[in-house]
């Protein structure tokens, strides 16, 4: 018969009171970092689970999900994060679970201390994971103390240590980068994200890729990286369009549909029409890029299929101990053709 591990056993293990091990686990008591560290890792070792008030004792589950996220500037409303909890929300409560959602913390141990705490008080049973990125922390510590989880987003191509699901951004620029040859194009720049972000690189290998299958030279002056604002959108195309004429684009694509959005609002200051002179693509297909003037061309990822398929796999993980196959899912996007590309007419 099982015999569930008690405080005293984590006590022992970690060389300290029961009743400190009661405090820090509740939040309740300050003990030297190397204490703290030492009770967690008992706590991880033994596979210790608190008795939380509002756990069921049969069941040991409190059934809650956690999910944290990245705020969004006040000024700056982000529709692709509403889609992905939404997604979740609803599957969550198909199956009578529910989604605590929490801010993300820049500061790596504040985030990590915030899993271990939600996790060993028993207010969670596991995690959705987004916003991957190099270097990542939580996954290994999660991995390592087998708490459950999944994630939207991947750390290395050929890494399946983790259940995850993840699109394709590569293919998706790839996919606008050949639609613009279709039309013409062989001046084609890219508005890139910083060179830390592990998404914005993937996206940016689309790119590359879509030139070289169309027998394009690479030129690095039609790269441009920056944050993805409207803003960096905008100064960044500003800069394209000064270029010499022999180097300056006809096309553009972006990383996301702000960036698009703030391209589009250069061409126009310079005297130009977006989708007619200078085509421009976006990524993410957001609700707004249909009603832009002109209508966006833009990468569609089905955020919403992934967010209910991740919430979906998670719970089944939690009530029959395995992950569904396939554990690690690449999803396809899928280009969606507007005016902002459709109406460009070569120089003859």
């Amino acid at each position: 018969m099982f015999k569930p591990v008690t405080l005293k056993e984590v006590a022992a293990k970690a060389g300290v009171s029961y009743q400190t091990v009661s405090k820090v686990i509740n939040s309740k008591a300050k003990v030297s970092p190397e204490t703290e560290q030492r009770i967690w890792d008992a706590v991880a070792e033994l596979n210790y689970t608190p008795n939380y008030s509002g756990r069921s004792l049969r069941q040991q589950r409190s059934k809650t999900i956690g999910y944290t996220w990245e705020p969004s500037p006040q000024d700056q409303a982000n529709p692709i994060l509403d889609e992905f909890l939404q997604s979740m929300f609803h599957a969550a409560e198909e199956k009578g679970y529910y989604l605590l959602s929490f801010p993300f913390h820049t500061e790596e141990k504040k985030l990590l201390d915030t899993y271990r705490e939600l996790y060993y008080t028993g207010r969670v049973d596991g995690f959705v994971l987004s916003r991957l990125n190099y270097g990542e922390a939580s996954v290994p510590y999660l991995l390592q103390r087998n708490i459950p989880f999944v994630a939207f987003g991947r750390l290395e191509e050929d890494d399946h240590s983790f259940p995850y699901m993840d699109v394709d951004g590569a293919r998706g620029i790839a996919q606008a980068v050949e639609h613009l040859v279709e039309l013409g194009h062989r001046k084609i720049a890219a508005l890139a994200w910083p060179d830390d972000s592990r998404v914005g690189n993937n996206r940016l290998e689309g790119y590359f890729s879509g030139l070289t299958k169309a027998g394009l030279a690479t030129d690095p002056r039609l790269v441009v990286r920056g944050e993805g604002t409207a803003e960096v959108g905008s100064e960044a195309t500003g800069h394209l369009l000064s270029l010499p004429e022999e180097i300056r684009p006809t096309a553009i694509v972006s990383m996301n549909d702000l960036m698009a959005i703030g391209a589009m609002q250069a061409v126009r200051n310079a005297g130009l029409q977006p989708g007619r002179d200078i085509g421009v693509t976006g990524f993410d297909d957001t609700p707004t890029a249909r009603y832009l003037t002109p209508p966006l061309t833009s990468i569609n990822q089905p955020v919403s299929a992934i967010g209910k398929n991740l919430m979906k796999r998670l719970i089944e993980l939690l009530e029959t101990g395995s992950y569904p196959e396939p554990k690690c899912e690449l999803v396809a996007p899928s280009l969606v053709v507007r005016e902002s590309t459709a109406g460009y007419r070569p120089a003859s």
